[in-house]
């Protein structure tokens, strides 16, 4: 398929939720600022975003959020004292979350589930095809997954959805998809969507991860879903309803990644995503990883 589609330049990002699956820390910190070794997990997601070349960045938010608008903006006394100290590599890495991309805000309101969530954003994407980020999912920058998303949209058009593969036992916790091949090994065709099914009631062990590029008329069946599972308005039930009538905004397609990403959403995997990184650090992993065998085989 030769079609080319218009490159897309926004990203959403979602990052309303209470977090209560890590309180006391989040009752007064939102859990998209709790560190990723020594930088807050939103950040990783607004740097993906910005590599892939989306520079335009609407950040969906609730109360007591703030502390995201103050990260991605600047702290001239910050950066001045720093300055003054001539501790120049303490201070890049300061003005590095405030140049990353233009950032927007708005806040959600009432927590009616993703789907309201992306709906928020439909006064600032208007009619373009944009890309929604879930914070609790990082990926490893050297696997760009987003970039590849991307190419496919402006390839196939419609909208495009990331899927791994996982345990047929752990399809329950996922949105899953049913899923034709296509001619790229690694791109296959969305014919049906599932919101969290029973393992046996699964058609495929292919589970939808937090990242998506959408087509704008995705909004309009938004505006027109009913709540579902939970009781909220689901980002799958709409992206059902295109795959289902490709000539409503086109069809939906899935990138099957098989790269290195991190679950921050889970207590166990939050840590488990911070020794894995942190034993990548060329600053860092050397001692840590001496530390981590020495721990393991004489504590464990």
């Amino acid at each position: 398929m030769t079609q080319s589609h218009p490159r897309i330049s926004k990203a959403v990002i979602p990052a309303a939720g209470l977090g209560t699956r890590f309180l006391p820390a989040t009752k007064a910190t939102p859990k998209e600022m709790l560190p990723v070794v020594d930088k807050p997990a939103i950040q990783y997601v607004v740097e993906e975003a910005a590599s892939a070349g989306l520079d335009d960045v609407l950040m969906i938010t609730g109360r007591n959020k703030r502390p995201l608008e103050d990260h991605f903006d600047r702290n001239y006394e910050l950066e001045s004292a720093l300055q003054k100290k001539g501790d120049a590599d303490r201070l890049a890495k300061v003005q590095e979350s405030s140049d990353l991309a233009t950032m927007h805000y708005v806040r959600q309101g009432d927590p009616k589930g993703l789907g309201h969530a992306v709906l928020c954003a439909a006064p600032h994407v208007g009619h373009e095809p944009f890309a929604v980020l879930l914070g609790d999912d990082l990926i490893d920058p050297r696997d760009p997954l987003l970039k590849r998303m991307v190419d496919v949209h402006a390839q196939y058009g419609g909208s495009v959805i990331a899927l791994m593969e996982v345990d047929p036992e752990q399809i329950h916790l996922y949105g899953c998809a049913a899923v034709d091949t296509t001619e790229d090994g690694d791109v296959v065709k969305v014919t049906g969507l599932v919101e969290k099914p029973e393992p046996a009631d699964a058609p495929s062990n292919y589970a939808i991860i937090g990242r998506y590029v959408l087509d704008p008329h995705v909004f309009d069946i938004l505006r027109k879903t009913e709540p579902g599972r939970g009781g909220e308005i689901q980002l799958t039930d709409a992206l059902q309803q295109l795959a289902d009538d490709e000539k409503v905004g086109g069809p939906v397609h899935g990138v099957v990644f098989k790269g290195r990403r991190y679950d921050t959403g889970d207590r166990g995997d939050y840590l488990r995503a911070i020794v894995r990184l942190a034993c990548e650090r060329e600053d860092l992993g050397p001692d840590f990883r001496t530390w981590l065998r020495s721990y393991v085989t004489e504590e464990m």
